[in-house]
Order: C-alpha cells, then structure tokens, then sequence
C-alpha cells in the first residue's frame, strides 16, 4: 500500500518521519516541491487562458455611454453618431481599465493569503495492516492531505 501527504515545510515532517521509522516502516521518500517563482500573467494568450475577460465591463459601458451620447448627441454640435462614438470609447476604456485594476487587487490578495500549502510531498510505501496507523500519525503531525493507493494483484 502506499499513502501520499503533503506538509509544509517545517519540523511536523522531520517528526513523522523518525515516528514511522520507529513504527517499522522503512521505505519513505520525501520530495520537496518547487514554489512558483515568476508572476502570474494577466494578459491571454491563444494558447492559455484563465477565463477571466478584460473586456466584458468595457463593452458593456460601451454601450451604454454610446447610448446615451448618442441620445445627447441629438442637441449637442456634433450630432448623433459621433457622440455615440465617443460614448462607445470612453466607456470601452473605463470598463477595460477597471477589470484591470479589480483583477490585479486580486492576483495580489491571492499571493498574499495566509492559507497553507504544500511544499513536500511525503510518499510512504507500507503494508496494508500498518494503514491505520500510519495515516493516524500523518494527520497527528499536521499533514495537509492524505492519499491511500492499496497495491492489488489482478489474477486473471
């Protein structure tokens, strides 16, 4: 059988390691994982996306601000259209410029929560009588996950 957790970096995994070595188990392999060192991007590409669309506030104030100066454009020297026009770029850059600064408040309140992660992956290969045991000491040393894979033999 083998189980799979994951730990932050700290003395919780050193602990349950040498409590598994105690307990008998030998075959522990500990891997440490690689945190993410360049900035998320905020641009798409046609290859990545994150679903996220810059442009869906500035078309939408685009036509509303289009709409109403196209409305004032009827009493104003320009006249309709180029009212509208105007309308429809002001409110395309003001919707696109908020989308912008609301998605990076964001991508910065993402990078800057305190919640946990994982920063080793402890995979331990154990037999099916020490399961119990093994996940019991995991979660008492503060894994943040746990995973059980049982070994089976397909007889066919």
């Amino acid at each position: 059988m083998q189980i799979f957790a994951t730990f932050e970096h700290s003395i919780f995994i050193e602990m349950a390691i040498s409590q598994l070595e105690e307990n008998g188990v030998q075959d522990i392999f500990a891997v440490p994982l690689d945190n993410r060192l360049e900035e998320r991007k905020l641009f798409d590409t046609i290859h990545r996306s994150d679903g996220v669309s810059l442009t869906q506030t500035g078309l939408f104030l685009a036509v509303a601000f289009s709409t109403i100066g196209a409305s004032k454009g009827f009493v104003l020297d320009w006249g309709p259209i180029y009212w509208g026009l105007i309308g429809a770029v002001f409110g395309c850059v003001l919707g696109f410029l908020f989308d912008l600064v609301v998605q990076r408040k964001r991508i910065k309140k993402e990078k800057s929560l305190k919640g946990k992660a994982s920063e080793v992956i402890l995979i331990i290969n154990c037999e099916e009588s020490q399961k119990k045991q093994v996940e019991k000491l995991l979660w008492d040393n503060l894994a943040l996950g746990v995973a059980k894979v049982s070994d089976y033999d397909e007889t066919v």
